[in-house]
């Protein structure tokens, strides 16, 4: 199975929404709140760029906000 990554805050809408949709779709993920994690923030935005979240990183491929076509490919579902 492919390894997912979700960098979220806690008021994030589009966060929950992608934390649901994979819910939904049985994805296990790993989750890190960059609003209380410095250091995960800073990794975050090595990997995207971005200070904006959701960032998603599937299998190493990064997708930014709650994109689901994107999300589906990379996933094949």
């Amino acid at each position: 199975m492919t390894k997912v990554t979700i960098y979220t805050t806690p008021s994030c809408v589009y966060c929950k929404m992608t934390k649901e949709y994979f819910k939904s779709k049985n994805i296990k993920y790993d989750e890190y709140d960059v609003f209380a994690d410095a250091s995960k923030r800073e990794e975050m935005i090595k990997k995207s760029g971005q200070l904006g979240v959701p960032v998603i990183d599937i299998g190493g491929k990064i997708v930014i906000g709650f994109d689901r076509p994107k999300i589906n490919q990379l996933l094949k579902l």
